[in-house]
């Protein structure tokens, strides 16, 4: 099942932005590696609004987008001097080779399906959400 971030105008049927992240099992890859390499306590001790937030359903709001916005700021500039992992298999391999992707930092280790990097997807997505004061929907 895919995992699609999107934010809506306010009669909620036309969309405004959109990111397709892949797989839900991808997402948690990505902040199981965010916890790894960043949070040394807890689960979402460092990096609450992205970790915590169950990743099946719902929203995050403005307020928490512009929050999101300001961790996957963070979490990009740490991963950037982080070395990259190897890129997994199925549909990430297939647009990795695509799109000629190799990444050459942990930053660049996670793109979404159209081999954009996710990190600065996320972080527009966010920033959108907190300008237009709309809500980041898990579809």
């Amino acid at each position: 099942m895919g995992l699609y971030l999107a934010i809506f105008a306010n009669d909620a049927d036309e969309e405004i932005d959109g990111v397709e992240v892949g797989g839900y099992d991808d997402f948690h890859a990505f902040r199981t590696t965010v916890h790894e390499h960043l949070e040394p306590g807890a689960w979402g001790s460092h990096y609450p609004n992205l970790m915590n937030h169950e990743d099946a359903r719902g929203t995050w709001t403005p307020d928490q987008a512009s929050a999101l916005k300001r961790e996957l700021v963070e979490i990009r500039k740490e991963f950037r001097g982080l070395p990259a992992r190897e890129v997994a298999d199925g549909w990430q391999r297939e647009v990795a080779a695509s799109r000629g992707l190799r990444p050459a930092s942990l930053a660049e280790s996670f793109f979404d399906i159209d081999g954009e990097p996710l990190l600065d997807r996320l972080i527009d997505l966010a920033g959108l959400a907190d300008h237009k004061q709309q809500e980041i929907w898990f579809q």
